[in-house]
């Protein structure tokens, strides 16, 4: 009997010192690998925004083959999904228009601006116009 109390007091646990050293580890590879992450998550916003731009002009480009025309700033980005007026050879371009990578919906305008015959703008992060974190085609 006293073999068996010999070994569960022989058992030992992790030292506090020992516990202290794994956190500060944890905490020094997180402090190094978290910041990378985060940068990550807003470079793949830019990216999937641009890339739903993309999608948008192919999709007003065939809208425009179709109809002889762009959507008008009123009509908006809402025609490539739903049929505006009584357009003969209009077909549905998308399902439904898709919003920027953080969540708001694109901004559009026809005529654009420096004679384009479009643009299509995220306001990026701030969700405002202006700065330099505005995304357009």
């Amino acid at each position: 009997m006293r073999r068996g109390i010999e070994r569960r007091t022989n058992r030992g646990g992790f030292t506090l010192i020992e516990l202290l050293l794994v956190m500060v580890i944890l905490a020094v590879l997180a402090a190094v690998v978290v910041p990378k992450f985060v940068g990550r998550g807003e470079e793949a916003k830019v990216s999937a925004t641009k890339a739903q731009i993309a999608l948008i002009k192919t999709s007003l480009d065939l809208f425009e083959h179709d109809s002889d025309r762009f959507p008008t700033s009123e009509e908006g980005l809402k025609a490539l999904s739903e049929k505006p007026g009584d357009l003969s050879n209009w077909h549905a371009y998308m399902d439904s228009v898709p919003n920027d990578g953080w969540g708001n919906p694109f901004t559009y305008r026809s005529p654009g601006e420096n004679g384009k015959s479009y643009d299509i703008i995220s306001f990026g992060p701030d969700g405002h116009e202006g700065g330099n974190d505005d995304i357009t085609n």
